[in-house]
């Protein structure tokens, strides 16, 4: 699901630069009067595991990369503004550390995947969890990739109108929506279930431990 560096026009990555770094300033403000000592250790693994899982990526024709992410368990489990930046943290270190992603992409993936990913997969389960929490929480894994995998083809797809050259030649990535839709929203689709399986799973896992853990 991430964009590397080169992909993106600079028309596309600065501007994004600006609402990541106040919803950054935001997350972390409440982080900081919400998180406690007994939450971090939770919270480390639960994003020790999305950053294995995201380093676990297969390319697409359409310029990004298929993995599961882990976005929906930190969501559902620690809300949504933890979960944007324990997910911008994984993408800045696989940026940094290992070249996963990009640099210049990283205001766009971390919008992508930790803001809208989260947004959408806290709201699949709050809004399902009356009904049936295991359904909730597998339509939260799923909702949690495929929204990031639309919003990234779209940005994909648009950049040949954002940046060309005189005689029409995209500058930066050179294929259209016709082409990124479907390469990458068919993957994701069905990764979703993967994802939706592993939030169901991780977040029984997780709450039975913090029970015993409690006890």
């Amino acid at each position: 699901m991430h964009i590397p560096d080169g992909f993106l026009s600079p028309q596309t990555y600065l501007p994004a630069y600006a609402p990541a770094a106040g919803l950054w300033w935001l997350a972390a403000r409440r982080l900081r009067r919400t998180l406690d000592a007994d939450t971090l250790p939770w919270l480390a693994a639960a994003t020790a595991l999305a950053f294995v899982l995201m380093m676990l990526a297969l390319p697409l024709p359409g310029g990004s990369t298929v993995h599961a992410a882990g976005i929906a368990l930190l969501a559902v489990n620690f809300g949504v503004w933890t979960a944007f930046l324990a997910v911008s943290l994984v993408l800045a270190m696989q940026a940094l550390l290992f070249g996963a992603g990009g640099v210049t992409a990283l205001a766009v993936n971390a919008l992508a995947m930790g803001f809208l990913g989260s947004i959408a997969a806290w709201l699949a389960w709050r809004g399902l969890r009356i009904v049936n929490e295991a359904l909730a929480l597998f339509l939260a894994g799923w909702v949690s990739v495929v929204v990031p995998a639309l919003v990234i083809a779209i940005i994909l797809g648009i950049q040949p109108l954002i940046a060309h050259d005189a005689a029409g030649r995209p500058l930066f990535f050179p294929f259209g929506l016709s082409i990124t839709l479907p390469a990458v929203m068919l993957p994701h689709i069905l990764v979703g279930l993967g994802e939706g399986l592993l939030t169901w799973l991780g977040t029984t896992t997780l709450k039975r431990l913090q029970a015993r853990h409690a006890a």
